[in-house]
């Protein structure tokens, strides 16, 4: 799939938050939970997180197959395409319980990356945000 470089930030910063919270032991999911955790992490930590989530999604990004996507809408995949990404970029990952660890695991931040994606305004990524 083409992501323009702005689909793939955003994509790889939310996937980034959501395991910044899911590494703080004793912090509840609530309302601005997240941005909360965020925004107190300094500029490194947040490298720290966002080095390997992008390792680990921008792949299987780049892997899902093409789809035409509407202006206003956002792209959307079926498990089965998704799936299918991550066992494609996923390489040999130890034994059979491990490696369906590792595909859950990565299928559930590439959902929460997709989730993320800003509507498309052209659907060839022509038209820019700056005038």
């Amino acid at each position: 799939m083409r992501f323009t470089e702005h689909e793939l930030t955003v994509a790889v910063t939310s996937a980034a938050r959501t395991v910044a919270v899911a590494r703080q032991r004793g912090v509840r999911r609530r309302a601005g939970g997240v941005e909360e955790t965020w925004a107190a992490m300094s500029p490194y930590e947040r490298y720290q997180v966002l080095e390997p989530v992008g390792s680990q999604v921008l792949p299987v990004l780049v892997a899902l197959p093409d789809v035409v996507v509407a202006p206003g809408t956002r792209p959307s995949f079926t498990d089965a395409q998704m799936l299918a990404a991550v066992e494609e970029t996923l390489g040999e990952a130890g034994g059979r319980l491990r490696r369906k660890v590792v595909v859950a695991a990565r299928l559930a931040l590439v959902r929460s990356a997709l989730a993320q994606l800003p509507p498309r305004q052209d659907p060839d990524a022509v038209v820019t945000d700056s005038p």
